[in-house]
């Protein structure tokens, strides 16, 4: 190991050989030649003198003592992009950067139209949109806001919630046209259901279902929300969606209405350190305006 501290381009370039698996991959998403990755990855081993990658006929595999360094150097990442939001807009409070994180129907259906009219007023204040099923961590700044459908735990955050956001079951008027539609529970199991693959969590955090859960009662499987959703509006077969979502697709009839029904709470999130940001805290507060409205209808 040598006193020198390693600057953070090379951590910058450890973290993407970690999530690539090559030096070539890494190199093309940071602008930098091939010769120039290796060479940071050569002087990190160098400063902190310990064996990050083994080759192996799947590419570059990260050691032990490199997963340990993965999760800092990801806060290291979070913390140079939200230095470079904050810096973005100067002395204006009308410019600058900010980044919401959202899940991927929400990102997908519900927040661009709002985003749009906020865009209208503001402008100068470019925005992120990082859609993850996964809750970003606001307290290490992997996004400056948060919307999410489970109330946030940790202190320092500034949450406000907007109300509750019906799920139900739904199909397209083609397909109830040519399957009919279940007059109970018992008879989904003579219709396509559209539902998880590998991943059942999301469906998890509806709470108790009326039946069990396993993955092989659905006909059409897929971890992806959005095509999930592409594929109930394109009349495969019956799945869930949040009825604020539904209701801008007059094509999608409910079903069940009276027997399934979910509720998920939803919250707008960010670091209370935010609040002196004006450019957050107008998004902020056009996004609890805008998703409350949005959920009374």
């Amino acid at each position: 190991m040598t006193s020198t501290e390693p600057g953070w381009e090379l951590y910058r370039t450890f973290l993407e050989v970690a999530r690539d698996g090559s030096l070539s991959g890494a190199a093309r998403k940071l602008g930098l030649t091939q010769p120039t990755a290796g060479r940071h990855i050569d002087q990190l081993e160098a400063s902190l003198g310990v064996k990050l990658f083994s080759r192996s006929p799947l590419g570059l595999k990260p050691t032990p003592s490199a997963l340990e360094l993965v999760s800092h150097a990801e806060t290291m990442a979070a913390a140079s992009q939200a230095l470079r939001r904050t810096a973005s807009g100067g002395a204006r409070e009308d410019r600058g950067t900010v980044r919401i994180t959202a899940s991927e129907m929400v990102g997908c259906e519900v927040l661009p139209a709002m985003l749009a009219r906020f865009r209208d007023n503001h402008p100068g204040i470019a925005i992120e949109l990082a859609l993850s099923n996964r809750n970003e961590d606001l307290l290490r700044r992997d996004a400056d806001i948060a919307v999410r459908m489970v109330r946030p735990r940790q202190k320092s955050l500034l949450a406000r919630r907007v109300g509750k956001s019906p799920v139900g079951l739904f199909a397209h008027r083609a397909y109830a046209e040519k399957f009919g539609l279940p007059k109970t529970i018992g008879d989904l199991q003579n219709h396509c259901m559209i539902g998880f693959d590998r991943n059942a969590e999301p469906l998890k955090s509806l709470g108790p279902m009326p039946w069990p859960l396993t993955r092989e009662i659905f006909a059409f499987r897929s971890d992806n929300d959005v095509a999930q959703f592409s594929a109930l509006r394109c009349g495969v077969g019956i799945g869930g969606c949040q009825h604020g979502i539904a209701r801008n697709y007059p094509e999608l009839v409910g079903v069940l209405s009276k027997t399934v029904r979910f509720e998920l709470d939803m919250w707008v999130v960010m670091h209370e350190d935010m609040r002196a940001t004006p450019r957050v805290r107008r998004l902020f507060d056009h996004l609890v305006a805008s998703l409350s409205a949005f959920l009374r209808g």
